[in-house]
């Protein structure tokens, strides 16, 4: 985990002046990281980017009591997962990591309203898409299953064209980041289902 590490410094050395006030949490890889219009995506709310850029999941477990210390979010929006399989994790492993990470989110912040965004279908990754599937039915299943505080939110199907391949408009040039609509899709999808 060590090559975080400069990137984690600088989330907790940032923002200080938000830890206590800091309206909903969007927390995770680069797909959050790069969310550069969230501020105006989510006008009327006050929201605060701690995403950190190619982490994994197991990243976002390992340090989350740091970059979460002292935090008092309304709300908390994760999306992560995507790189574990990237690196060759398997889906049952990014499940395990999701437990985890609702174990110390419930810890931290009891029963605070959290959303887990779908992994989304990249067309860089898409020789992978049965994975991706199959990560994100287990992971919908859980939080079904456990009718808690956290919720799905869905955006791989909504990320598909007419035949059922990744739309390219959502993308960026290197098929795996989002794109200006890409994040359009996500604000729409998201702020829906914050209500």
């Amino acid at each position: 985990m060590y090559w975080y590490e400069e990137e984690v410094k600088q989330l907790e050395r940032n923002n200080g002046a938000k830890r206590y006030d800091p309206g909903i949490i969007f927390y995770g890889s680069s797909s959050i990281r790069l969310w550069n219009s969230l501020d105006s995506d989510f006008t009327g709310r006050k929201v605060t980017n701690l995403g950190f850029g190619g982490s994994t999941l197991a990243a976002c477990v390992w340090f989350f009591e740091r970059i979460m210390m002292e935090y008092t979010p309304t709300a908390l929006v994760v999306y992560a997962g995507d790189n574990d399989l990237g690196d060759g994790r398997h889906p049952e492993e990014i499940f395990i990591f999701f437990q985890q990470l609702m174990v110390k989110a419930n810890l931290r912040f009891g029963p605070l309203p959290c959303y887990f965004i779908s992994l989304k279908p990249s067309i860089s990754r898409w020789h992978k898409a049965d994975q991706f599937k199959y990560t994100n039915n287990l992971i919908e299943s859980e939080i079904i299953r456990l009718n808690g505080n956290w919720k799905f939110i869905d955006v791989f199907k909504k990320m598909l064209d007419k035949q059922g391949n990744p739309n390219p408009a959502y993308f960026d040039h290197d098929g795996l980041h989002l794109s200006e609509e890409g994040y359009r899709l996500w604000s729409a999808v998201v702020s829906e289902k914050l209500g």
